[in-house]
C-alpha cells in the first residue's frame, strides 16, 4: 500500500518538526508521503521546516517522500489539509496534528486494519497523554449541551450530555463504530476522502471534524480502533482564551445549519 500523512502547522515549528520526526522514524512497513502544510505563520515556521529538510534534521528513509509547502494565506485547519487533496496518489491518507509523536507503526497498522476491514472509509487509534492516560474524545455527533459542558465544566446537570457525546460507560476496548472522528488523528481511505470533497473549507477552526465525519459517513464506515496508539498534547486552545471559544460557537452554529440541531 501506498500511504500520505498531512500536518498543518502554524507558529509551532519545534512541535512540528518532532511530530514529523515521528512519523518518518516509525512509519517503515509502507512507502509513505508526508506533506508538512504551513499556513502562513508569522513566524517563519514554513521557512525552518524547509531549513530541517535542507539540513538534515528531517531525513524521508527508504520509500518516503517529504514535502513543505508553504501557504500564503492562513485558510484554516481545513483549507490546509485540502492544499494536497488533488495531488493524493495514496491508498490511505493521515491528518494528523503538530501535536501528535508516535512510538509505533500506527499508520501501517491503521491502514492495514482498515484493508482488512470491509466498508471503513476512516479510523483513529486510541490517543493518550505522554504520561499514558487515554484521552477521552467525542465519538457521537456534536450536541450543543455536550459542547457547553465541556467549556462549563462546573454545570454538571450536563453531564450526562457529555457522558452520551464520550460514549462513557460503553466497552471502547475493542474496534467500534464511531460518529466523530477527532481531526488530531485521522486515517481516511484515500479515495472516499477525495469522493467527499475534503474538508468544508467555510470552517476556519473547530468543528471541521465532525462535518468531515459526517460527509465519510456517507462514503462508509467510521471506526475507533483502540489497539493502535499514538501519543496526543492536546493544547485545548479554545477551553482556555475567548477568541478560540468564539471561533468554536461560530462553527457549531455552521455545523447544526448542515447536519441538523442535536440537544
Amino acid at each position: 500500500m501506498n500511504l500520505s500523512a498531512c500536518i498543518v502547522t502554524y507558529n509551532d515549528r519545534e512541535e512540528a518538526l518532532r511530530a514529523a520526526a515521528s512519523v518518518l522514524d516509525h512509519t517503515r512497513r509502507h512507502p509513505l508521503t508526508l506533506y508538512l502544510v504551513d499556513n502562513a505563520s508569522p513566524d517563519g515556521t514554513g521557512d525552518a521546516l524547509r531549513q530541517a529538510v535542507k539540513d538534515g534534521r528531517l531525513a524521508p528513509g527508504d520509500g518516503q517522500t517529504l514535502r513543505v509547502i508553504c501557504r500564503e494565506k492562513n485558510g484554516g485547519f481545513g483549507a490546509g489539509h485540502n492544499t494536497v487533496l488533488k495531488e493524493l496518489a495514496s491508498d490511505y491518507h493521515f491528518i494528523l496534528n503538530p501535536d501528535i509523536l508516535l512510538k509505533d507503526d500506527t499508520l501501517s497498522d491503521l491502514a492495514e486494519w482498515m484493508e482488512a476491514a470491509p466498508g471503513a472509509v476512516m479510523a483513529r487509534p486510541a490517543l493518550c497523554f505522554p504520561d499514558g492516560r487515554t484521552q477521552v474524545l467525542p465519538l457521537r455527533r456534536c450536541s450543543l449541551l455536550a459542547m457547553v459542558y465541556r467549556q462549563l465544566g462546573f454545570l454538571t446537570f450536563l453531564k450526562k450530555y457529555n457522558d452520551a457525546y464520550v460514549m462513557a460507560g460503553e466497552d471502547l476496548s475493542q474496534p467500534r463504530q464511531i460518529e466523530f472522528c477527532t481531526g488530531s488523528f485521522s486515517a481516511v481511505k484515500t479515495s472516499a476522502f477525495r469522493a467527499a470533497g475534503g474538508f468544508d473549507e467555510g470552517y476556519f477552526m473547530y468543528v471541521e471534524d465532525a462535518d468531515l465525519t459526517q460527509k465519510m459517513l456517507r462514503q462508509g464506515q467510521v471506526w475507533l480502533v483502540p489497539q493502535f496508539s499514538a501519543v496526543h498534547l492536546w493544547h485545548r486552545a479554545a477551553h482556555r482564551s475567548l477568541g478560540p471559544m468564539i471561533w468554536q460557537a461560530r462553527s457549531l452554529c455552521r455545523y447544526f445549519r448542515k447536519w441538523g440541531f442535536r440537544w
